[in-house]
């Protein structure tokens, strides 16, 4: 399993941040939007948000791709229509490539107890 983080701005509008939340709740969800998700092999999915800024974490499995899943997503029409309407709430971070929404976020740090147990253990 492998995990991906990425981070997207929304636009800095508390009507339209309460609006993105109520569309991204379980019972308002697509049901078409989540079938391409797992078909797409991510295992799980989560948003969260401080302010407007949003982080998501993907946790996939050996067969996901992020190439392949960019051609599912386009080859998708309720997709399309999908990210068409969360581009009303959405805006790119100012170092976004152009068209990039989501941006990959690389880790920095990593803590595991174990680790430290067996420093103690030295």
């Amino acid at each position: 399993m492998k995990r991906y983080c990425f981070a997207l701005d929304l636009k800095d509008d508390k009507k339209l941040i309460a609006e993105y939340e109520s569309w991204h709740r379980a019972e308002n969800g697509w049901p078409e939007i989540k079938k391409s998700i797992v078909d797409a092999h991510v295992i799980n999915m989560e948003i969260y948000r401080t302010g407007n800024r949003l982080m998501m974490i993907m946790e996939v499995d050996d067969d996901f791709s992020l190439a392949h899943k960019a051609i599912m997503d386009t080859d998708n029409p309720k997709v399309r229509e999908w990210e068409q309407l969360m581009d009303k709430f959405q805006q790119p971070l100012p170092w976004a490539k152009d068209g990039e929404k989501w941006v990959p976020m690389h880790q920095i740090y990593h803590l595991h107890s174990n680790e430290i147990v067996n420093e103690d253990n030295s």
